[in-house]
């Protein structure tokens, strides 16, 4: 039974949005973060429990959330990271041959509070027209979550990989044993490894290991992974990186991919309102192609800043925003969305592939 308890949204700049109470009932009556949407259609749970989203409360443009259940396999991470989740309509009742249980008692389960019964459309304009921002939610009354929402920092200046990447270092055995990838975890996501174990072993390693550290585990390549907030904040990270570009391949993605902007001495620039979704454009700028990409970002490399030592490669066409960088002098490259598709569509999964190669090519140089 869905419960019917009356809930608001306030956001910082005081807008309120009213709606119910589903999920995980906090002790405090209140949840906050910054809100951003996501476009998807579907893969809600893989998008709940992406790691990339801590720090934020994730509102579903999509009206209809919840109709086929969750699953024990759709998981991204071991559990969500976001602070909330707003729907417009919160399926009653699910179906479908995979499901395990339903969306609102996953998020009792999982603890992550929601709100569902508002206006989602209206929420997704203001956020459009204004930018993502703090928020409030829950039971309280508006005064008292306006000054809730008022107070919470948002994901700007904030270490949040910290919180989300790995305590120690962790192997995956790969579908072929002649080649070790460490993936640098930033928040990666299950779908990810499941790609990078078809190259060879992976070697998960905590986003603090250093270069030399890496060194030592004589990979085959290095990946940068996907996470939460603010790349500038990711402490010794980006030197890390910079230790590593030209003695090893790297490919990055996502939070990956701004790092990869900061080691070569780039800047980063926060987005109004981030890219999340499933249906995002990108056009491949050496043939010309358009995918349809995964992504899930709040921050951009400026282009400019890295135009002597890499080439852009992708450029997404909704706003022209830098999609991807390639090194002009070292094996490297990476891209903002992400390829591994987990939710989304798979035109971008070659970029494994563009991996694989570069990383027998390192082998055949170095033989």
């Amino acid at each position: 039974m869905i419960r019917i308890n009356g809930s608001k949204l306030v956001l910082a700049d005081g807008a309120v949005f009213e709606g119910c109470e589903i999920g995980y009932s906090p002790q405090e009556k209140y949840a906050t973060g910054e809100v951003v949407f996501n476009t998807v259609h579907s893969g809600y749970q893989e998008v709940i429990t992406d790691p990339s989203y801590a720090g934020q409360i994730i509102a579903f443009t999509y009206p209809h959330i919840g109709n086929y259940g969750v699953n024990e396999i759709d998981n991204e991470s071991n559990r969500p990271r976001c602070r909330g989740v707003i729907v417009r309509d919160l399926a009653r009742r699910h179906s479908n041959w995979r499901a395990s249980n339903d969306l609102n008692s996953f998020l009792k389960v999982m603890k992550i509070p929601g709100i569902s019964g508002l206006d989602t459309r209206r929420l997704t304009m203001h956020i459009r027209e204004v930018g993502a921002m703090p928020a409030a939610f829950g039971t309280l009354t508006t005064e008292e979550l306006h000054e809730i929402a008022k107070s919470e920092p948002g994901t700007s200046g904030i270490d949040l990989v910290s919180q989300v990447t790995c305590k120690e270092t962790y192997v995956i055995e790969g579908d072929r044993r002649d080649k070790v990838i460490v993936a640098m975890d930033f928040g990666i996501k299950a779908t990810i490894i499941n790609h990078l174990k078809r190259l060879g072993d992976v070697v998960i390693v905590p986003a603090s290991t250093s270069s030399e550290e890496i060194l030592s585990l004589k990979p085959d390549g290095v990946f940068l992974s996907n996470g939460p907030g603010d790349p500038e904040v990711v402490h010794g990270v980006p030197q890390t990186i910079a230790e590593l570009i030209g003695k090893i391949p790297i490919f990055g993605i996502c939070l990956g991919h701004q790092l990869l902007g900061l080691a070569v001495g780039g800047s980063i620039k926060k987005m109004a309102f981030g890219h999340h979704g499933g249906n995002h454009p990108v056009q491949s700028v050496g043939d010309g192609v358009v995918e349809i990409t995964s992504q899930n970002h709040n921050f951009a490399i400026d282009p400019d800043s890295v135009a002597k030592v890499a080439e852009v490669t992708h450029v997404n066409l909704n706003d022209g925003v830098c999609q991807g960088i390639r090194l002009l002098r070292a094996p490297a490259f990476s891209v903002q969305h992400h390829p591994e598709a987990g939710p989304g569509p798979h035109d971008s999964s070659y970029l494994f592939n563009d991996f694989a190669k570069l990383m027998e090519e390192a082998a055949n140089l170095n033989a």
